[in-house]
């Protein structure tokens, strides 16, 4: 008899865990398939990424895929998304000091940010993928427009009057970036060093000469 209500108990508060398990699992799911998924676009072009090996490599059933992403298409659009998706403002530590401190900062988080996705962030942002998918490009451009208002925050230029034409030059700037991140990280021609001195060199000419051009006419 005294030993029922403990049986309960732990029944009970074993069904809440298990609850609590079921609650998260779709999350992880979904998260362990994006992982996945992330590694094989980085790895072979968009045609040679096939949702049956990645369902394996996952070590999850084919139609748990399409349940969460739909089709191969839509799955790619996820990784596109991951791969520009910026920390909350919040998140992000504003640099402070010389313009040449700031500077340098800011090109150390867009290296860490480039390196911490490697090839798949290459290929997402320089379109090896799906081609000319309007919906692919409208994802990059919007996340080249957040990366623009963010790097002129972090170098302290965000309260101009003459912000547009600001982030257009960032915007400019950001090419390069992506050019310098294929050398580095899929060629390997240049090493991360070569990479940050130039952008640094690069970005301090557009803070401290350019820019203020712009402002002055």
């Amino acid at each position: 008899m005294g030993s029922k209500p403990g049986r309960l108990a732990v029944s009970s508060n074993g069904t809440a865990a298990a609850s609590r398990r079921r609650r998260l699992e779709p999350d992880e799911r979904r998260a362990q398939i994006l992982a996945c998924a992330i590694d094989m676009f980085g790895e072979r072009p968009y045609a040679a990424v096939s949702t049956a090996e990645l369902a394996q490599r996952a070590g999850v059933a084919r139609g748990l895929i399409n349940h969460y992403f739909g089709n191969k298409r839509d799955l790619y659009l996820a990784v596109v998304r991951r791969m520009v998706t910026l920390p909350r403002p919040d998140a992000l530590a504003v640099p402070t000091g010389t313009d040449r401190e700031r500077v340098e900062a800011s090109v150390r988080w867009l290296l860490d940010t480039i390196s911490e996705h490697g090839s798949t962030w290459v290929k997402v942002t320089s379109h090896e993928g799906v081609g000319n998918d309007p919906e692919v490009q409208q994802i990059l451009d919007e996340a080249d427009d957040a990366a623009a208002e963010r790097m002129l925050v972090m170098v302290g230029l965000a309260e101009s009057a003459h912000s547009a034409q600001l982030q257009a030059l960032v915007r400019a700037y950001g090419g390069l970036v992506k050019v310098a991140g294929r050398e580095w990280i899929v060629r390997g021609t240049l090493d991360r060093d070569q990479v940050y001195r130039l952008l640094t060199d690069m970005l301090m000419t557009l803070v401290t000469e350019t820019m203020p051009k712009v402002d002055r006419t």
